[in-house]
C-alpha cells in the first residue's frame, strides 16, 4: 500500500502532533504493522496495524478485549504508584469519532502508542528467560481479579485440546490425501494419551481449574525491554482472553524450550532445555502469586499439553492436504509433526525432574 492511503487512514485516528514520515516495521505474519513519526520533537510516536480480519474476525471483540486489558493494567500501574506509564502498558488511540480503530472499506487499522526507546530479543537466554516468566507472570497477575466475562475469545476454542482431537479424528476418517498410511503410528502415539490431554478440560468442568485471561503467544519477541535490559511491558495482545495458565507456560517451554528447531529434520537435536524450563519456571513462579496449587503443581503438564496440542494441529494439517500451515515442502507438516511428537516425548521423560523443580519454588 503506498504512503498516501496509509497517510490518509492516519488522518482518521486522533493523534497528537503532525504525521511525518511513515515506515514499515517488524516482521509479524498476521498483521501489516507502521511506524508513525511526528514532526515535534516533544509528541510522541505511533504504530499503526492493519489487523487481519480473516484470522480475528470479530474487530470489535478484539478491540474491547485489548481495551479492556490495557485499561486494568493501567489502573493497576497507577495505584501502585508507578512511573513512566506509558512505558508499561500499551495504549490505543482512538479514531476521531471516539473508536478503537478504523475500516477503510476493505481492511479493519488500529493505532497504539509507540512506545520509545524499548527493544525486543529473539533469541532466548537462561537469564533472559527468567526474566520473560516473570513478566508474563506480573501480566498475569495484574489480570487476575478482571471480572468474569470481561473478555471474549479472539479466535474459538484455540487452546482447546478436544476440539483439536475432535478436528484429527475428522481427517483420519476421510483421509482425503492418502496420507494415513506413513502417520498411522502417530495417530495412535497421539490418540493413546488422549484422555492425559484432555484432563485439564475435565478439571475445569469440576471446577478445580479456573479460566483466567491468557497471553495465548508466551514468545520472548512478545516483551519489551528497556535499555538496561529489564522488562516493560507485554505486547501484542490479539489472542489475550479466557484460557488456562498452563497453556501460557506451556506454549513457553514448547517453543523457547526446545534445543532444536520447531520443524528440524535432525530429530536428535530435539530435547527439551532443561536450564531454560527451570529459569523460566523460577521467574514465572516467583511473580505469579495467583497460582492456585493444583496449577502450579501441574505447569509441567502445561509444557506437554501445549506440545502435545501443536503436534496434533500439524498432524491434521498434514493429513488435511496442508490447508492451514504454510509449507516450504510436501512434507513440511510431516516433519513439524515428527519434530513436536520427538519434544513431548522428551518432556515426558524429564516429567518428573520438572515436577520435582516446582516442587521447591
Amino acid at each position: 500500500m503506498d504512503n498516501t492511503k496509509i497517510q490518509a487512514i492516519v488522518s482518521h485516528f486522533a493523534i497528537d502532533g503532525t504525521l511525518a514520515e511513515l515506515a514499515p516495521v517488524g516482521n509479524g505474519w498476521i498483521n501489516d504493522t507502521y511506524r508513525v513519526t511526528t514532526q515535534e520533537a516533544d509528541r510522541p510516536d505511533y504504530v499503526l496495524q492493519r489487523i487481519n480480519h480473516h484470522i480475528f474476525q470479530d474487530v470489535e471483540l478484539l478491540q474491547q478485549n485489548i481495551e479492556r486489558v490495557t485499561s486494568h493494567i493501567r489502573r493497576k500501574l497507577t495505584e501502585a504508584g508507578q512511573s513512566e506509564i506509558d512505558r508499561r502498558v500499551l495504549r490505543l488511540i482512538p479514531t476521531c469519532e471516539g473508536k478503537l480503530y478504523y475500516f477503510d472499506g476493505e481492511s479493519y487499522w488500529r493505532m497504539m502508542l509507540f512506545i520509545a526507546r524499548s527493544i525486543t530479543h529473539e533469541q532466548i537466554s537462561e537469564p533472559l528467560a527468567y526474566l520473560t516468566g516473570k513478566a508474563f507472570g506480573d501480566f498475569q497477575n495484574m489480570l487476575s481479579d478482571i471480572e468474569q466475562g470481561a473478555l471474549g475469545e479472539t479466535i474459538p476454542n484455540f487452546h482447546n485440546i478436544e476440539f483439536r482431537l475432535e478436528g484429527l479424528r475428522e481427517v483420519v476418517a476421510r483421509d482425503p490425501q492418502g496420507r494415513l498410511a506413513t502417520a498411522q503410528w502417530m495417530v495412535d502415539e497421539l490418540l493413546a494419551r488422549a484422555q492425559k490431554m484432555c484432563r485439564v478440560q475435565q478439571w475445569h468442568r469440576d471446577g478445580l481449574i479456573p479460566k483466567r485471561v491468557t497471553h495465548c503467544d508466551t514468545k520472548v519477541n512478545n516483551i519489551l525491554f528497556d535499555e538496561e535490559g529489564r522488562p516493560l511491558c507485554v505486547i501484542d495482545l490479539d489472542t489475550t482472553m479466557p484460557g488456562f495458565v498452563l497453556s501460557d507456560f506451556g506454549d513457553f517451554i514448547r517453543t523457547a524450550g526446545n534445543t532444536g528447531a520447531e520443524d528440524d529434520p535432525d530429530l536428535s537435536k530435539v530435547e527439551v532445555n532443561m536450564g531454560i524450563f527451570r529459569s523460566f519456571a523460577k521467574g514465572y513462579v516467583e511473580s505469579a502469586t495467583f497460582l492456585t496449587p493444583i496449577e502450579r503443581e501441574n505447569l509441567p503438564y502445561g509444557a506437554e499439553l501445549l506440545t502435545y496440542m501443536q503436534t496434533v494441529r500439524f498432524l491434521a494439517d498434514y493429513l488435511d492436504g496442508d490447508h492451514y500451515y504454510k509449507i516450504q515442502h510436501p512434507e513440511h507438516n510431516w516433519q513439524r509433526s515428527k519434530a513436536q511428537f520427538k519434544l513431548l516425548q522428551s518432556l515426558e521423560a524429564h516429567e518428573q525432574e520438572m515436577n520435582d523443580f516446582i516442587a521447591t519454588l
